[in-house]
């Protein structure tokens, strides 16, 4: 071996990350699983989707009924408990994973869960905490105009509030234009919709109302289910604001149309 090799240190082990796209991704808005994959890539990592994924089982767990949501979540843990690290372009289904499966299940399984938890995140705190993402470029001021909303999993299960706001400043040049009441739930809450419409719209339409007194063009935030439920609201009530997810933003998707307005 001559003198450079020896000199030569190796090269750093790449990540590997099993990619959960989420039911919803998977059949309301595939761009977002697509946007994460490139994200991912560029932060250094060797990206894996697992195609036997199913739901994580959270629309039983949030009904009561736990018997069901048992196999659905062995099933998810049984699936990515190999990977090194597990990313989840969604901080509710996150939540599920580090949060409710450990409550959920007893003796060996809880075990599983407890480790799998430790190494699943939501995507915007991997990009920024763990993998330390960095932009391709220096990215000048954005001309975008863009709010986020929080979604209410993220923030209070998994404490993600700064993450995707410096990833838009640091990869995109985009600066938020904060919304009044940015904590406040859009009044989607998986089955609280559906069992409370009016008060779920309600609330959705203060959420739009306040997006649309920032100025913003675009409202974006990093779980599809808040995004649908403000989206289809906009639609209805012909309120003119763009709705993405915030992986498409910070992989310069653009030409995908926003969320609920076709293809």
């Amino acid at each position: 071996m001559n003198e450079q090799h020896q000199d030569q240190a190796p090269p750093p082990q790449r990540m590997r990350v099993s990619l959960f796209v989420t039911c919803l991704a998977d059949l309301f808005r595939p761009s977002v699983a697509f946007a994460s994959i490139k994200l991912l890539e560029q932060a250094g990592c060797e990206v894996t989707v697992p195609l036997q994924q199913t739901c994580c089982g959270q629309p039983a767990y949030n009904s009561g009924d736990y018997e069901s949501t048992v196999p659905l979540a062995q099933q998810v843990i049984a699936l990515l408990e190999t990977a090194d690290y597990v990313v989840v372009p969604s901080g509710s289904c996150a939540g599920m994973i580090c949060h409710h499966y450990p409550k959920l299940l007893q003796g060996e399984w809880r075990d599983r869960a407890l480790k799998l938890a430790a190494k699943t995140f939501e995507l915007t705190i991997f990009l920024k905490d763990i993998a330390r993402i960095k932009p391709q470029f220096d990215a000048p001021p954005s001309t975008l105009s863009v709010t986020y909303h929080d979604n209410c999993a993220a923030l209070r299960e998994l404490n993600i509030k700064e993450q995707p706001r410096q990833l838009l400043q640091q990869l995109c040049g985009i600066k938020v234009n904060e919304l009044q009441q940015s904590e406040v739930c859009c009044g989607f809450g998986g089955t609280f919709c559906a069992k409370m419409p009016e008060i779920s719209g309600k609330m959705t339409d203060d959420k739009l109302n306040h997006a649309i007194a920032t100025g913003a063009k675009i409202l974006t935030g990093g779980d599809l289910g808040c995004l649908l439920n403000i989206a289809g609201r906009a639609q209805r009530q012909g309120k003119e604001i763009e709705v993405r997810h915030v992986a498409e933003l910070l992989c310069g998707d653009m030409d995908t149309s926003p969320i609920g307005e076709g293809r």
